[in-house]
Parts: structure tokens; C-alpha cells; sequence
């Protein structure tokens, strides 16, 4: 993967391969690499995208490593679901839009919406449909509620902000799970919950607040952003919502919608 990023990068300053200029002079981004998946950025071309697939056919040349390009997606903003298709068929891989999943997240979705959270409810379900709560004792549910359920929203709390109605629903589940209860059955909740979560010496079993969890979480990105000023993604977030306006943590921009890169009508590019 270093090799290829190699290849990416010397096409890129060679004018070859053209990535994602960000405002006010910031990164350019042509590619991210986890593992072995690959998310390559450029501007909207013909040459362009030819460009990048020579590149991965000269990698795969060199390294006999076979690139699966059948299962690979083409995304692109601004720019038409034919043409997209009509490159994809070009290409062999398919033809995709967004919001798409990556990595176990949805991107390019509005994550207010509480339907684009179903996955985290059906990861939920799933789980408590393993137990039977009415077998266990209170200290067994107490264990797994807080080495399982309240772990499970972390992934997605970690990067996202949860809608308030979403905490609401999922802690409902947690709840009747902690008193017996089930899906198809609900149970008394004999304590209110803000009691129950309350640390062990004020009288609570110490379970945690979502709500908490996600703020937690999510000001580890704040920190990191005060403290990584080298790192990529924060000069990308610098360069496409720094504005003049002050700002307590992250700089942003309300005009923008979500998304992994935004289209400007300004720069005359489409770019995917």
C-alpha cells in the first residue's frame, strides 16, 4: 500500500493525476488508504480517471497483486447518474451514489435523521435477541449492559452526533433489558434511570448516559484538533470551514451539507 500511495503521489506532482484541491490553499487530497481499502479523490475526467486506472494496472503489474476492480464503486458529485454509469461500464467496476457505507458507517448521510441510524438499532436487536433476560440475575444483565450494549453505540458515537430521539430509543431497550424485559415485553422499571446511573457510591450501579458517552467521545476529536495541527484531516477541516466568524472548538460552516467533498459552482469543476 505504501508503493501505491508512492505511485499516486509522484502522478499527482507530475500533473498526471489530479486530486481534490480544498479552499484557501489547503491539501490536496487524491486518495486515503485503511488497511486494504482504498478511496481514491480526483477531479471529474476522462483523462483523469483513465489516468488512475493505469496506475492501478502498473501496480498491479509490479506487485502481482490482482485488483478486484468488478467490486470496486465509482462515485462522483455534480455529475450525472449516466455518465457515472456510462464511466463505470468503462471501467468494469460499478456504478454507485450516496450515501454509501464504508467501514461499517454511512457517508454522505444526514445523521440528524434518525432513520439513517437503523443500523445501530438493528445491532442492538440483534444482540438482545441472544438473551433471555428473564433467565438471568440482575448482576448477569448489569454485566452485559455495561461490557456489551453500552459499547456497541461507540463506533458510531465516536464520529457522529446521536439525535436526541435515537439516545432515547436505545437506553429505552437497555432499560428493559435491566428490569426482565424483552422486545415483545416490557417491564416495570422499578428506578428511574437517573438513579440507576448514578456512580456506585451515591446509590446507582454506575451504568452509563449515552448521552455522555457520545459528548465524550466526540470532545476526543476536539482535543485532537487543538493538539494534531499537522495531521491531514485537520488542515482539510481548516481549509473548507475556517471562516472569520469565531468558533469554540471545530470551525464550521452551517451552509454546508454533509458529505465527504463539497461541489462549488465557483471553480467551474465537477469533480467525483
Amino acid at each position: 500500500m505504501e508503493a501505491l500511495s508512492f505511485m499516486i503521489e509522484k502522478e499527482r506532482s507530475e500533473g498526471i493525476f489530479s486530486g481534490i484541491q480544498t479552499p484557501l490553499n489547503g491539501p490536496m487530497v487524491s486518495h486515503l488508504f485503511y488497511a486494504n481499502d482504498v478511496i481514491i479523490l480526483g477531479d471529474w475526467s476522462n483523462s483523469n480517471i483513465a489516468n488512475m486506472v493505469r496506475i492501478l494496472q502498473v501496480f498491479h503489474i509490479c506487485s502481482v497483486l490482482k485488483i478486484n476492480i468488478a467490486n470496486s464503486n465509482l462515485y462522483a458529485i455534480g455529475v450525472s447518474n449516466g455518465q457515472i454509469k456510462n464511466m463505470a461500464e468503462v471501467i468494469g467496476c460499478q456504478a454507485d451514489e450516496f450515501p454509501f457505507r464504508y467501514l461499517g458507517l454511512i457517508v454522505g448521510a444526514n445523521m440528524n435523521r434518525v432513520s439513517n441510524w437503523k443500523p445501530m438499532y438493528n445491532l442492538v436487536d440483534a444482540r438482545l435477541a441472544k438473551w433471555n433476560a428473564a433467565l438471568l440475575s440482575i448482576g448477569g444483565r448489569i454485566t452485559l449492559i455495561r461490557s456489551v450494549l453500552e459499547c456497541l453505540p461507540n463506533y458510531y458515537f465516536s464520529l457522529y452526533k446521536a439525535p436526541v430521539q435515537v439516545v432515547k430509543d436505545i437506553e429505552a431497550k437497555i432499560r428493559n433489558f435491566l428490569w426482565g424485559g424483552s422486545n415483545s415485553v416490557s417491564m416495570v422499571h422499578w428506578v428511574a434511570w437517573d438513579r440507576v446511573a448514578m456512580p456506585l457510591d451515591k446509590g446507582g450501579l454506575a451504568l452509563n448516559k449515552l448521552k455522555n458517552i457520545n459528548i465524550s467521545l466526540l470532545v476526543k476529536w476536539g482535543w485532537r484538533f487543538k493538539v494534531d495541527k499537522d495531521k491531514l484531516w485537520v488542515k482539510v477541516i481548516e481549509a473548507v470551514h475556517k471562516s472569520r466568524s469565531n468558533w469554540d472548538v471545530f470551525p464550521v460552516k452551517k451552509s454546508m451539507g454533509g458529505g465527504l467533498v463539497q461541489y462549488s459552482e465557483s471553480d467551474g469543476k465537477d469533480i467525483g
